[in-house]
């Protein structure tokens, strides 16, 4: 399981004494063991750790950016090397062209025209790629090809 890796990793950093990722793994930790005390009898399931994975690369990515307005490199670096730590858990990302396919085939399963249906094929999609690829690249793919 995904959460036993991330254990052992965070094991690992800890003999390593490797700050920036223990503090990264710890974090990551910490929202699944939320998650498993929030309800009766919650497991995280490999789904439910690449949810709070993915949630964690954008909410760093966005945290990235906002330094790079504010003109603070230093920490605006440092969210991007957090991002690296938790990327390799992810599963690999599909390219824009296999994205495309993916959105050709359910614009031509729903029977979509145009952009009043951007929710319905954005939705489908998001559904078969869970993951798999980055939303803001389904997003432009959909949007390129309804319009």
């Amino acid at each position: 399981m995904l959460k036993d890796q991330i254990i052992k990793d965070l094991t690992d950093a800890m003999k390593a004494r490797n700050e920036l990722k223990l503090g990264v793994l710890r974090m990551l930790k910490a929202d699944i063991m939320k998650f498993e005390v929030s309800g009766a009898n919650k497991e995280a399931t490999d789904e439910v750790v690449l949810d709070l994975i993915k949630k964690g690369i954008k909410q760093r990515k966005e945290a990235a950016e906002g330094f790079h307005k504010g003109g603070n490199e230093e920490f605006a670096q440092k969210e991007l090397e957090e991002v690296k730590i938790l990327e390799p858990y992810m599963p690999e990302q599909m390219g824009e062209n296999e994205v495309k396919k993916i959105v050709e085939e359910t614009i031509s399963q729903t029977g979509a025209s145009g952009s009043a249906d951007f929710g319905k094929v954005m939705g489908a999609v998001m559904g078969k790629v869970k993951g798999q690829a980055d939303g803001g690249v389904v997003n432009k793919v959909v949007k390129e090809l309804l319009s």
